[in-house]
């Protein structure tokens, strides 16, 4: 317990600093005087409120992208610990189950077909269907098989996702080229759709599934004996098991249709929680969602930095982290 209170602590403290660093720090460095006044005017804590420019860089653009991060991180963190626990598959993550693939469909549709026809919800609209059309495929595969335990969910997500992946990559092939640019960064993923009207979004996906898994926590630890201990306990564990992969999907869309593609984080945090804290879920998912903010937050500032005033997309500093952290966690299991 102590543990977990120190680290969180920590953990709050650390992403509480990186976020003022973020919002201070990038192509226009912002110093802290400006940025307090420019905090002070937005609360009207100010004698003069008049924006100023510094105010749009901090207020408009900076901050609403700093906590899109916080949230998509954490959530992301969350659906990989659950992933891994129901699959039982350590290397299980958000993008495994052809939920990105989906996601990334709907909005190169939006991109190389349509166009923004319903404004600057288009895109995000048409990857939320994208992801959750993805995850109803692989639920179909799942019900037709009969469902024989969590590797035929892993299996039916692989296929759904190499089969959008085709469809991705004819649609960009066959579509308009001028529009490459604007798929491939989406495709990698980045925080430049970060705006306070679709932040709400985000919150509601990230509290929905933050109430689910803190109110199946003890199913989820159930599941750690095995199906047969979790259905002693009372668990369905192939009833729950769908229960989790749905809840992820949903979250899952809500953050892709955002962000876009940001692959890793979900994979990495929960092997990180679990060492510091063990198995066990009410603690291992605080954990999860903080560690997986702290490293979306991390990387965001990094892209925004590396090439500036260029953005490199977030999904090419995450990858980097995760194949690196890959590396290492198949060395340590041949050492052990």
């Amino acid at each position: 317990m102590f543990r977990l209170s120190f680290t969180a602590v920590a953990g709050v403290a650390g992403l509480t600093a990186l976020a003022l660093l973020s919002v201070g720090w990038g192509a226009t460095p912002i110093p802290v005087a400006d940025l307090l006044a420019a905090f002070a005017r937005a609360l009207g804590l100010a004698e003069n409120t008049a924006a100023t420019p510094v105010d749009r860089i901090v207020i408009d653009l900076r901050t609403p992208r700093v906590l899109l991060a916080i949230l998509v991180g954490g959530g992301l963190g969350m659906v990989g610990c659950l992933l891994q626990t129901v699959t039982r598959n350590d290397l299980a993550d958000p993008f495994l189950f052809g939920l990105s693939s989906g996601a990334a469909a709907g909005a190169v549709f939006v991109i190389t077909v349509t166009g923004d026809r319903l404004g600057i919800w288009t895109l995000p609209l048409a990857a939320f269907c994208g992801g959750m059309l993805a995850a109803l495929i692989v639920l179909a595969l799942v019900r037709r098989m009969g469902f024989q335990g969590p590797e035929k969910l892993v299996l039916a997500g692989l296929a759904v996702s190499f089969l959008f992946t085709a469809v991705t990559n004819y649609m960009v092939f066959a579509g308009d080229q001028r529009a490459a640019h604007s798929v491939l960064f989406w495709s990698l993923g980045g925080l430049g759709l970060a705006r306070w009207e679709n932040l709400p979004l985000v919150l509601f996906g990230f509290s929905a599934l933050l109430v689910f898994a803190v109110a199946r926590h003890r199913h989820l630890d159930a599941l750690l004996g095995g199906e047969l201990t979790a259905n002693s306990l009372g668990v369905n564990a192939d009833r729950f098991r769908l229960q989790v992969f749905l809840a992820a999907a949903f979250s899952t869309a809500i953050f892709v249709s955002v962000t876009g593609v940001i692959g890793f984080v979900g994979l990495m945090v929960p092997h990180i929680a679990r060492a510091l804290v063990g198995p066990l879920h009410r603690a291992s998912l605080v954990l999860s969602a903080l560690f997986g903010a702290l490293l979306l937050l991390a990387s965001d500032l990094v892209s925004r930095v590396l090439l500036a005033p260029q953005e490199l997309p977030i999904g090419i500093v995450t990858a980097s982290i995760g194949a690196s952290f890959i590396v290492v966690l198949l060395l340590q299991r041949r050492l052990a």
